[in-house]
């Protein structure tokens, strides 16, 4: 398989089940959105996200940002 098979640039989102350490995948998938900048996160790029909100991060900034409003709300 190369860039060109995968349905000519046609990507899909997919579902995710967030857990501690890892992440199950419900539906099939591409990419998954980022819960802060909505930029999508390709699955073998997922690296930062919240099990409490169920939701991706592009990257550690994010993450901290998602952090400090949960905080800020207790």
């Amino acid at each position: 398989m190369n860039r060109f098979d995968k349905s000519l640039g046609q990507r899909k989102e997919a579902k995710i089940t967030y857990m501690d350490g890892e992440f199950r995948i419900v539906t099939p998938g591409d990419f998954v959105l980022c819960g802060i900048t909505s930029r999508p996160i390709a699955l073998d790029e997922l690296k930062y996200w919240s099990v409490e909100c169920q939701e991706a991060y592009v990257d550690a900034a994010s993450a901290f940002q998602r952090y400090k409003e949960l905080r800020a709300k207790r």
